[in-house]
């Protein structure tokens, strides 16, 4: 969406490995050092310089967290090589090792630390000249491409027209059978090492003192590596290693479960009723597309699909502290980037922050029709729609319309998208509904901060977070279901814990009345929603893979739950015989409370939860049962 994604910074860029990385295991003999920082001292270069190594790599795109090095060019006395995804990375190690410099261009920022986070530590040389920093010291400014054209270098001859966004392509060209692709790809990055061996040529003459003059002369076996050597570019393989081809499908992820038959409307929404909204009806794998103007429109043809979830790729909350999207908000100084913002652009995502002026009327307009969803029991996420398509193995939306359009059949989503001309807004709205697929299978993560709605990202690989909501009415076993789940390594939160909170900032006491009466005040304003996403908040750290949350009694607490953990929530309704709930009060002198729990109108509304829940666990029994049962129907180890 171009409201959105902020415009990727020229040239290099940092990334880090896609889930479908190559990563090889460090063999435990191999002498490890920290990746060398940029040096100023480029007297080495000229002392050894049969051992000095030139290095660039290609990635298939921005993010060191979701994308992943397709080539890794190196030349060393003369002679050019390349590691490519799914080679074996020996020969690349050993030639690592035999370095005693290393030359990149912005390798600081992007090259070293990416090959650091896709093989681990390496045996790095420990001098390392970044030319990007050693050009300003020359006088050069800009990127790699730019200062070749001041130096008036020509290492590109028949690359015209090729830059790093189109070697991307070209890795996607390859991974589906094109093998000139592969060979360009190739001589793309071999243009960029010996680019920059005439490039070192120019800095070495500006920055060594003129009284090495001679020594530099005299071993100045750059020239030769740059002019009138002849190179040849490695033969590589024909064939596409298995565990790069793009892998998931819709089939592969979803077949046999809820999701394959789930309903889920995708918005790649803009930030006026005066530019269309892509909006995608996807039923299983069925994907339907159009574009709509208005909030009304909008609003009214999702009610009528009755979806399972709508996925909107827009902002959906505002930055912790905030109170209005615009500039004259009194509480301005809290910012105008979320949480959320910040961890993407942590990983290497370029995101516009939600409250940038061009980004209000947005931010805005999202959370307006999130809010007129929710109160008609829709539920919606923010989706963040390039994770998806990493996953799906297809270059982000810059690459043009018919790589999304065969990225998305690929994937397995089909419609008449793939052959009717479609806008590209609606094309980003088809992943939208692809991100809610994944949420409502529980493979998906949230980001955000203290007070902030999350911002969902697909992933396949990495633990997600398994949640189980109890209800049950008063003496059912429902906490004592809890603590044992606790016991089993769930960390515990309980809803009523909040109201507590709240209670004793007013300067009372927890009591049976106080939490009635400031409980409805809360369910009233700020609502459910915030109890549950303070009651979620009160577990120290980073949320936990697993979390049992106590005492649901709202039906809107089951739908923040599962709009917010998607298909690793679990209801749980505890359920017990009258006579059992009975002897039980009893016997911890808690039959008033049993008796004022029937009168309550909340309380006594708990059992209507009962229809709603995805399992019922019946305690009719001992507790010692009743952790028997637990451990069977959560189907934990013994």
């Amino acid at each position: 969406m171009d409201d959105r994604e902020a415009p990727a910074a020229q040239g290099k860029r940092v990334g880090q490995r896609h889930l479908n990385s190559n990563a090889m295991p460090i063999p435990t003999d191999v002498k490890l050092s920290s990746r060398p920082k940029s040096s100023r001292d480029l007297a080495p270069l000229l002392a050894h310089p049969d051992q000095v190594m030139f290095l660039d790599i290609e990635t298939t795109g921005l993010s060191r967290h979701y994308d992943y090095i397709t080539a890794i060019g190196y030349e060393m006395g003369g002679r050019y090589d390349v590691w490519l995804a799914g080679d074996d990375i020996t020969s690349f190690r050993s030639a690592l090792e035999s370095a005693r410099s290393l030359v990149t261009f912005n390798g600081t920022l992007f090259d070293l630390p990416f090959i650091e986070d896709a093989f681990g530590n390496l045996n790095w040389p420990s001098h390392h000249v970044d030319l990007r920093y050693a050009c300003r010291r020359a006088g050069l400014v800009g990127g790699q491409k730019r200062i070749e054209e001041q130096l008036q270098i020509k290492c590109r001859e028949g690359m015209e027209g090729v830059d790093g966004a189109m070697a991307v392509l070209l890795w996607h060209r390859y991974l589906r059978g094109d093998d000139h692709a592969l060979e360009q790809l190739v001589s793309y990055n071999c243009a960029d090492v010996r680019a920059m061996t005439h490039i070192l040529d120019h800095v070495v003459s500006e920055l060594v003192p003129q009284d090495l003059l001679a020594y530099k002369k005299s071993l100045y076996s750059f020239k030769y590596l740059a002019d009138g050597h002849e190179y040849r570019l490695p033969r590589r393989r024909r064939h596409i290693p298995v565990h790069l081809r793009p892998a998931a499908t819709f089939e592969s992820l979803f077949s046999g479960t809820f999701v394959a038959n789930a309903t889920i409307v995708g918005l790649d929404l803009t930030g006026s009723e005066k530019r269309l909204t892509g909006m995608c009806f996807m039923r299983g794998n069925q994907a339907e597309t159009e574009a709509v103007a208005t909030d009304d429109e909008i609003v009214d043809k999702i009610v009528s699909a009755q979806p399972d979830l709508v996925s909107i790729d827009s902002p959906l909350c505002l930055p912790t502290g905030r109170t209005t999207v615009f500039d004259d908000d009194p509480q301005r100084h809290f910012g105008i980037m979320r949480i959320s913002e910040r961890i993407l652009k942590r990983r290497g995502i370029n995101v516009y922050p939600c409250l940038l002026p061009s980004m209000q009327r947005l931010t805005a307009r999202g959370i307006e029709i999130a809010t007129r969803l929710r109160e008609r029991g829709i539920r919606v996420i923010e989706c963040y729609p390039g994770a998806a398509q990493d996953i799906m193995g297809i270059p982000r939306k810059g690459a043009g319309v018919e790589w999304l359009k065969l990225g998305m059949s690929e994937f397995g989503i089909h419609g008449a998208f793939e052959t009717e001309h479609v806008t590209h807004d609606e094309l980003d709205a088809i992943t939208c509904s692809i991100v809610g697929a994944f949420h409502l299978a529980g493979m998906t993560e949230g980001l955000s901060g203290p007070e902030e709605e999350p911002m969902i990202v697909p992933r396949l690989n990495g633990e997600s977070t398994q949640v189980v909501g109890l209800s049950g009415e008063i003496m059912s076993g429902k906490t004592s279901t809890a603590r044992i789940l606790e016991d089993e390594g769930f960390a515990y939160t309980r809803i009523s814990e909040v109201i507590d909170d709240v209670i004793r900032e007013r300067g009372e006491m927890p009591s049976r009345e106080a939490r009635q009466r400031i409980g409805l005040e809360l369910h009233r304003s700020p609502g459910q929603r915030w109890l549950c996403r303070k009651a979620i908040e009160r577990i120290p750290g980073e949320v936990p893979s697993r979390i049992v949350v106590d005492g649901l009694r709202w039906p809107e607490d089951i739908d923040y739950l599962r709009e917010r953990f998607g298909g690793g929530f679990k209801h749980v309704h505890v359920k017990a015989p009258l006579d059992a709930r009975l002897n039980r009060a009893r016997s911890v002198g808690r039959m008033t409370e049993l008796q004022w729990a029937a009168e309550h109108p909340v309380e006594s509304g708990v059992s209507a939860l009962e229809g709603v829940a995805d399992d019922v666990l019946m305690n009719d029994g001992s507790l010692v049962s009743l952790r028997q049962r637990i451990r069977k129907f959560m189907q934990l180890e013994p």
